[in-house]
């Protein structure tokens, strides 16, 4: 008896790639378990032979061929990524004919299958009670950059950001498979109806997203450079990429600019002065009203766009 199957089960393969007219996967995809498709693939190799002999195969079967030759046919728009058919990511086309074994996206999308430890940053600069770690990248719009593996980077905001927005309510990022562009708007956070975008500060495909975010999103404020990280990408140009980006001692010297630059704009804004040598708390922004935040995104974020 095949087992019960719930209506948002995703189509088989075979049916997605218009080789036949209705199947419902009941294998998650494991297709070297499914009798269905042993049995399909039987049929296609027995029409190649039969074509190869200059006999031309007659009634049902002779509209069946192996889905991905089916695919291959189609525009480039009308390929779509494996990942995709299986319902993982947003919609990605496959410029690889579907020679997974060559395709780097595939290989960094499995990859994410693996245990992951996020490593904590060993050692930080102190800015006035804002944290840098050594060793990750920084961009001016506040979001750090840390090199994984060769073509491979995580990013997130950094605590600098995170203390003046105080605690977010959502994190939303494009979907595994997207591609993100240096500059445009990557990361979306909200926090009581106001939104923040913050721009890539790196271009390239996102192959791993922190799904810890959408059940807890105040991790990016607890824990910015480790457990709060929000996107994995292979960037196929990471040192051309990094060269506009701020490391090391020119990443101090921009956050200790742009700290004593808070501190004149919130002078400014309230007219409280800021004691001498202070260190920033957490939630500024629920705690110093009066000071839109429109305002403080003008000031300090998007003026990395």
């Amino acid at each position: 008896m095949e087992p019960r199957l719930e209506q948002n089960t995703p189509a088989c393969f075979w049916q997605q790639a218009g080789v036949v007219k209705q199947k419902k996967c009941q294998t998650n995809f494991n297709c070297i378990t499914c009798r269905y498709d042993r049995a399909l693939r039987k049929v296609c190799r027995d029409n190649e032979a039969m074509r190869a002999d200059g006999v031309e195969p007659k009634g049902k079967r002779a509209n069946l061929e192996f889905w991905r030759d089916k695919l291959q046919k189609q525009p480039l728009a009308k390929r779509p990524c494996i990942h995709h058919m299986k319902g993982s990511i947003d919609f990605k086309a496959c410029s690889k004919y579907y020679n997974c074994i060559d395709c780097e996206f595939d290989q960094y999308f499995q990859d994410q299958f693996k245990v992951y430890t996020v490593v904590k940053p060993i050692e930080f600069a102190d800015i006035n009670g804002v944290s840098l770690p050594f060793g990750y990248y920084l961009h001016p719009g506040h979001i750090w950059v840390k090199i994984e593996d060769k073509n491979t980077v995580r990013i997130g905001i950094d605590d600098f950001a995170s203390r003046l927005l105080g605690v977010f309510e959502t994190v939303e990022t494009p979907l595994m498979g997207k591609e993100i562009f240096h500059g445009k708007p990557a990361i979306e956070v909200q926090r009581n109806g106001h939104k923040a975008s913050f721009t890539a500060p790196v271009g390239g495909v996102i192959t791993q997203v922190n799904t810890q975010l959408k059940k807890n999103p105040g991790l990016v404020n607890e824990d910015p450079y480790a457990d709060g990280w929000i996107l994995s990408l292979y960037c196929p140009n990471i040192k051309n990429d990094l060269k506009r980006l701020k490391f090391m001692n020119s990443a101090k010297k921009f956050m200790s600019r742009e700290v004593d630059h808070l501190y004149k704009f919130l002078e400014e804004e309230t007219g409280l002065a800021a004691a001498d040598g202070g260190q920033l708390g957490n939630d500024l922004y629920g705690n110093i009203p009066g000071v839109s935040w429109q305002r403080i995104l003008d000031e300090f974020i998007l003026k990395g766009l």
